[in-house]
């Protein structure tokens, strides 16, 4: 199965730079052109989607809101 169209403005494409694997969750470093994000997911869904450094992948957004602070 393979997405062809998705309906968010939020991703940003990258490679995958580092996993850190935990028993239960894992933490995947992608490299965008915007910077490195970072993103906690399942161990066992790195396992399922055959994630591995050097993988290109869509880092893709789902937020409620977005916090402003002043500094």
């Amino acid at each position: 199965m393979a997405i062809h169209a998705i309906n968010t403005r939020n991703q940003l494409a990258g490679r995958i730079v580092e996993i850190i694997e935990g028993p239960v969750v894992s933490e995947v470093a992608v490299e965008t052109a915007s910077g490195i994000v970072s993103s906690i997911v399942t161990t066992r869904s790195i396992k399922k989607l055959h994630l591995a450094v050097g993988q290109e992948v869509l880092a893709i957004f789902k937020a409620t809101e977005v916090l402003l602070a002043t500094v």
